[in-house]
C-alpha cells in the first residue's frame, strides 16, 4: 500500500516519524505474527484430548468443532450489569453463536474480563484501581485466548480502560483477525448543561442532595453508554476510524433491530476473515502506524478524552508501535476541531450521530487529505468503507453511502469552516515536565493562566480548603502525589464542581496535576498527566504554596516562575494508606512497577 498522494504534509511526516521510531520494535513484532499464522489455524495443533475437553459443553456444535474445517470463533466479553454500557452484552453470546451456526461457523465464548465504571469509583478509593484494570483486563484476554482454539475474536468492550485493555490483548494476538462490537450510547436523558449546573449548585450548597440525585438518575437512566463524549464514547469513535468496529456501528442505540443486525453481521464478518477463507485480515496487520494516526485524528477532529493520550501509546506498544506526545501535538496542530460534543458543546453522542456522525467526519476528512485512506480493516482494504451508514431495508440489513454534508452545523462540521483551526490537545513542557491539555472546550482568554500556586495532596483537601472559603483570588491548583506509582494514578472529575464555580465567579484558576481527569471534563484548564510524577521525585514535589506558575496553552509551556526552584529538595509524601482498602493491597507490584505517563502508564507493554 502506498499513501495518497493528496495526504497533509504533516500527517505524511508524522506517520513517517513514528514509522522510523518504531521500525525495529514493529519489525519484530510483525515476525513473531507471521511465525504464528505460519503455523496454520491453531486448532489442528491440539491433541485430541486437548480438544475433546474444549469441546465437551458445546452440544450441537461438538462435531463440527471436532472436524476443524469451520471457523471457531472465541468471543472475549466485558459484561457485566453494573456498567449500563455492557449490560446489553448479556445475550451477546448467544447472539453470535446462533449466528454463527446459521453460517456453518461455531463461536465460544472464550472467556470474561473485568470491567468497572469510573462513574461509581469517581472520587472514591476504587478509582485507584481503574488505570490499573486496563493492564488486568489485557492479562485476562490473554489468558482467554491462550486456549489456542479461536481462528477469529469477537470483542465485547466499550468503556473507559476496557476498550484500551483488549486493544492491547487483541495486538498481541495480532495473528488471528479481531472485530469490535459496540453496544451503542442509551438514548439522551436530561441535557448534559443542565446537569452541570445543578452539580455546581450542590457544590455551592445551593442544591438539595435530592436535586442532585434526581439529575444525576435523569441524566444516567438505562442500558447503554453515558451520552457524554468521554473516554468511552472517544474508544467507540476509535475503533471505528481504526478500522476494527463495521462501518456505522458505533452509536446505534441498545435494543433496536438495527443494533442486532449490526452484531450479527460482525459475527458474519468474523467468520468471513480468517485464515482458513481467501480474504484473511489479521489484527496485527490492521494495528499499524497509519491506523494509529488515523485514530489520534479523529480524536482532535472531535475533542475526545484526554485518557487516550494514555491508553493510545499503550495499545501501539502492543503492536510495536512507539507513539510519543510529541506526535499527538503535531497531528493537533494540523486537524480541525470540527464536532461540538458535550463537554465542549450542549449536544450528546446520539444528536453527533444524527447530525451526520462518524461517516460524515470520516468522509470529509479523507477529502480534506488527513486521514489515510490506505489502510486495511475489518470490512475491506481503505477507509472508503467507513463512509457508507447500515440500514434495514425491508428488513434486509444493507449499506448506504452516508451523508457528504452535515445535518446540523452546530454540532458537526466540515474541516474548510471547522469549530476551531486545530484540534483539541496541547502538549505543554517546562521546568514542571512534560504534560498534556485539553483546550477545545476552554475558552481563549483561559489558553493563559499565570497565577500563585496551592499545592495538596489529595482531592478531599481541596474540597475542604473551597467549603473554608479560602479560594478568592487567582491561583493554580497543584494536585500532586496522583501518578501511577503514587496511587494508579486516579481521574480528578471531581473536582470539575469546584473548580468550576471559581471560574464562574470571574476568578483565573488552573489545575496542574500528575493524576487524570475524566473525558467528561475541560472548561477549566487542566495541565494532566505531568511526568516525571511527584513520587519519583518529579518537578511538582519541589512545588510551595505561593509560587508564581505559568500554564501557556498557546506556546506549549508548564513552568514555575520562583527564582530558587531548581535548587530545592523534592518533597517526600507518606503514601501508604494508597496500598490498603478497596483491594488497593493487591496492586502493590502494578504501582512499584508501571511505566511512567508519556508511555502509556502501562505494567504489561
Amino acid at each position: 500500500m502506498t499513501s495518497r498522494p493528496d495526504l497533509n504534509p504533516i500527517i505524511a511526516r508524522v506517520t513517517d516519524r513514528i514509522r522510523r521510531r518504531s521500525e525495529h520494535s514493529r519489525s519484530a513484532y510483525l515476525a513473531r505474527m507471521e511465525a504464528a499464522v505460519a503455523k496454520g489455524p491453531v486448532r489442528a495443533h491440539l491433541s485430541c484430548s486437548n480438544q475433546a475437553h474444549a469441546y465437551a459443553a458445546m452440544g450441537p456444535d461438538k462435531a463440527d468443532l471436532a472436524l476443524g474445517r469451520a471457523p471457531n470463533i472465541g468471543v472475549i466479553t466485558a459484561y457485566n450489569d453494573m456498567l449500563s454500557a455492557h449490560q446489553p452484552y448479556e445475550d451477546y453470546p448467544k447472539i453470535i453463536r446462533e449466528t454463527a451456526r446459521r453460517l456453518g461457523a461455531t463461536a465460544q465464548v472464550a472467556g470474561g474480563v473485568p470491567a468497572m465504571c469510573d462513574g461509581v469509583t469517581q472520587g472514591q478509593p476504587g478509582m485507584e484501581l481503574s488505570l490499573f484494570s486496563r493492564d488486568v483486563i489485557a492479562l485476562a484476554a490473554g489468558v482467554s485466548l491462550s486456549h489456542d482454539c479461536y481462528d477469529s475474536a469477537l470483542w465485547l468492550g466499550v468503556c473507559d480502560k476496557i476498550v484500551p485493555g483488549l486493544i492491547m490483548a487483541a495486538a498481541t494476538f495480532g495473528h488471528i483477525p479481531s472485530i469490535f462490537i459496540p453496544a451503542g450510547p442509551m438514548t439522551s436523558g436530561i441535557g448534559n448543561d443542565e446537569k452541570a449546573r445543578v452539580r455546581a449548585a450542590f457544590a455551592e450548597g445551593k442544591a438539595t442532595r435530592e436535586e442532585l440525585m434526581a439529575a444525576e438518575m435523569a441524566s444516567y437512566h438505562g442500558p447503554g453508554t453515558c451520552t457524554f463524549y468521554g473516554t468511552a464514547n472517544t474508544n467507540q469513535m476509535l475503533m471505528e476510524v481504526m478500522g476494527l468496529h463495521l462501518p456505522g456501528a458505533t452509536f446505534v442505540n441498545p435494543g433496536t433491530p438495527l443494533r442486532e443486525a449490526l452484531t450479527e453481521a460482525a459475527v458474519a464478518r468474523a467468520a468471513a476473515i480468517t485464515a482458513l477463507g481467501n480474504d484473511f485480515r489479521p489484527a496485527g496487520e490492521i494495528l499499524d502506524e497509519r491506523a494509529y494516526v488515523n485514530g489520534i485524528v479523529g480524536l482532535m477532529a472531535t475533542g475526545g478524552s484526554t485518557n487516550l493520550v494514555l491508553h493510545l501509546p499503550a495499545m501501539a506498544r502492543a503492536s510495536g508501535v512507539l507513539l510519543d506526545l510529541e506526535d499527538f501535538d503535531d497531528l493537533s496542530g494540523a486537524v480541525p476541531l470540527m464536532a461540538r460534543v458535550y463537554p465542549n458543546g450542549l449536544a450528546d453522542v446520539n444528536h453527533f450521530h444524527a447530525a451526520g456522525g462518524l461517516q460524515f467526519l470520516i468522509r470529509d476528512l479523507l477529502g480534506a487529505g488527513l486521514l489515510h485512506e490506505d489502510v486495511k480493516t475489518v470490512a475491506g482494504d481503505g477507509l472508503t468503507h467507513y463512509t457508507r451508514e447500515p440500514e434495514l431495508h425491508e428488513g434486509t440489513f444493507r449499506y448506504r453511502e452516508g451523508p457528504a454534508k452535515t445535518l446540523n452545523d452546530r454540532i458537526l462540521r466540515p474541516a474548510a469552516d471547522p469549530f476551531a483551526e486545530t484540534g483539541g490537545l496541547r502538549q505543554l513542557e517546562g521546568n514542571l515536565g512534560r504534560a498534556v491539555i485539553k483546550i477545545s472546550a476552554v475558552a481563549p482568554e483561559r489558553h493563559v493562566i499565570e497565577a500563585p500556586a496551592r499545592v495538596f495532596h489529595d482531592q478531599e483537601s481541596v474540597k475542604a480548603a473551597f467549603k473554608r472559603g479560602e479560594f478568592t483570588s487567582d491561583m493554580i491548583v497543584v494536585l500532586r502525589f496522583q501518578g501511577p506509582q503514587a496511587n494508579g494514578m486516579p481521574e480528578l472529575h471531581s473536582l470539575t464542581p469546584v473548580l468550576t464555580v471559581l471560574q464562574d465567579r470571574g476568578l483565573k484558576v488552573a489545575l496542574v496535576t500528575d493524576g487524570r481527569m475524566s473525558g467528561a471534563s475541560g472548561k477549566v484548564p487542566a495541565a494532566i498527566h505531568v511526568s516525571p510524577e511527584a513520587a519519583c521525585g518529579g518537578p511538582l514535589a519541589r512545588l510551595q504554596d505561593g509560587d508564581l506558575l505559568r500554564l501557556d496553552a498557546a506556546k506549549g509551556e508548564l513552568t514555575c516562575l520562583a527564582p530558587d526552584f531548581a535548587t530545592r529538595a523534592p518533597v517526600v509524601a507518606d503514601l501508604s494508606a494508597n496500598g490498603y482498602g478497596t483491594g488497593r493491597e493487591l496492586f502493590e507490584m502494578f504501582r512499584r512497577s508501571v511505566g511512567n505517563a508519556e508511555h502509556g502508564a502501562a505494567v504489561v507493554v
